[in-house]
């Protein structure tokens, strides 16, 4: 068992394309330091860097009972390292009279037993993990642009780590899988979880989830306006931004009998 880890940066061929090959080298190395130490320090293997993407697992080479906690955690840190950046980015464009576009992270996560090892051929191989929890992992981080949120992880994962602001997201089949799985977000560490703004916001969202789920329309999109409404819930914008659009459809349309409240997602 692992827990995995993709990690891409948003809009990357839009930065590529407005600085040169120094400047990108430069940029991918002070944005990547960051990012893999949030890892390392956090018991994490990185497997390998593809462009601005990073991939890691936990619990591999060396065991981690909490594997599935220091992956999220690592998560976290990652977005805090990254805030950083963007504001040493934001004052230096400020002192050449430019705009600055803040960076932004996609970062998927997932649990499930692998094949760790020496993979690849006779002539060269990588320490490397396969499997279709892998291909899940990958699946999370790409939609995480669709739901408008920095992290996506699955069932598996948050089950392991409950003392962090973590709140279910929806019931989602990813490309190549008939199986659904829970997919989550993390707001936040402990102390953000026992937070009352981030209690509120989950009583409210988990409220409008089971009204949707049984097909109680009305009363999801009034669960739903209140949460949107509180402070705490503007990483959700784009989550509570889909369910309204559903909403608004069954309403013209009801779903079929079957309807188990799956979402299919139709991109990687």
């Amino acid at each position: 068992p692992v827990t995995l880890m993709f990690c891409d940066v948003r809009g990357f061929t839009t930065i590529s394309e407005r600085l040169n090959a120094e400047q990108l080298t430069q940029f991918l190395n002070r944005l990547l330091t960051p990012l893999t130490n949030a890892i390392l320090n956090n018991r994490g293997t990185v497997d390998k860097y593809m462009g601005d993407a990073i991939m890691a697992f936990w619990n591999a080479p060396l065991d981690d009972r909490e594997h599935e906690r220091n992956a999220a955690r690592a998560a976290l840190d990652m977005l805090g390292e990254l805030a950083v950046l963007n504001e040493q980015w934001a004052a230096e464009a400020a002192s050449r009279g430019e705009k600055h576009v803040p960076v932004r992270l996609g970062i998927g996560l997932n649990t499930a037993e692998c094949c760790v090892g020496n993979l690849g051929s006779d002539l060269r191989f990588d320490y490397s993990v396969i499997g279709d929890g892998v291909n899940v992992a990958s699946r999370l981080e790409g939609q995480s642009k669709h739901y408008g949120l920095q992290v996506m992880i699955g069932e598996s994962t948050a089950a392991k780590a409950p003392d962090l602001a973590l709140l279910e997201i929806d019931l989602l089949a990813v490309v190549g899988r008939k199986e659904p799985t829970r997919v989550y977000t993390v707001l936040g560490n402990a102390g953000v979880k026992a937070s009352p703004g981030f209690t509120g916001l989950a009583a409210a969202h988990d409220a409008m989830l089971v009204a949707y789920r049984a097909r109680h329309f009305d009363e999801a999109e009034t669960l739903l306006v209140r949460a949107a409404a509180l402070p705490a819930a503007a990483p959700l914008e784009g989550v509570h931004r889909i369910y309204a659009e559903r909403i608004a459809a069954y309403r013209q349309a009801p779903p079929p009998d079957d309807w188990n409240g799956v979402a299919v997602a139709e991109q990687k």
